[in-house]
């Protein structure tokens, strides 16, 4: 579906991360313990970025934000916009579609304790800002917490202190696309209330005002 210059399944350039995807692998025999490609629609006007596949999540499933905690909270609201025909996302072959949306992270491999390093974190920048070229004009870029913030500020080659994050704060970047940011629907931030189902449609809201509707 992506070209490698988006996604590469066979990309292999962070010898740590590899490394531990053997060890998931051998641990985990049935996980997906590769690469995450992105998911949704190849000609989104939504571009959502993650930090990066959790360990029982996207790692284990294939698939972005599926099959953990972390997606519950963005798979309903993506429903509840019209973005995709299902509320759940529990496996690849579950049926599950999403209509002018894609889901990407910043970092495409499980990294030990969800924790990329800075290094890594560069080395698969190359893949976001090509997905990122990708995107059609007037586009909307929403960022799950400040690593993917600042993963789209690097894509752009902008300095990190240029947009400061902040939950559902709207910056328009360099080529016209806006990018908008939000707490992550982590377990961790919604069980301590720093991100709540209201605050999240709340941003959904504001995406809908910036003129992307699913038609």
């Amino acid at each position: 579906m992506f070209s490698k210059q988006v996604f590469d399944q066979d990309c292999r350039a962070c010898q740590r991360l590899d490394d531990f995807l053997s060890e998931v692998k051998q641990k985990y025999p049935d996980y997906h313990a590769c690469p995450v490609a992105p998911f949704g629609d190849k000609n989104a006007k939504l571009l959502i970025v993650g930090l990066a596949p959790g360990m029982h999540g996207a790692n284990a499933t294939g698939r972005p934000f599926t099959g953990d905690y972390a997606g519950l909270l963005l798979y309903e609201a993506l429903f509840d916009f019209g973005y995709g025909n299902q509320k759940n996302s529990e496996s690849l072959d579950d049926g599950l579609k999403l209509t002018g949306c894609r889901i990407t992270n910043a970092v495409k491999c499980l990294p030990p304790q969800n924790k990329p390093t800075g290094t890594e974190i560069n080395l698969c920048n190359h893949f976001l800002a090509a997905e990122i070229k990708m995107l059609p004009e007037k586009a909307v870029i929403m960022v799950l917490g400040s690593i993917a913030h600042q993963s789209v500020l690097k894509a752009y080659g902008l300095k990190l202190s240029t947009v400061k994050f902040g939950h559902n704060k709207v910056h328009e970047l360099p080529d016209g696309k806006m990018l908008v940011s939000s707490y992550h629907c982590s377990r961790y931030n919604i069980n301590t209330k720093r991100l709540t189902k209201e605050m999240f449609t709340d941003v959904f809201e504001t995406i809908s005002r910036l003129g992307v509707r699913v038609q």
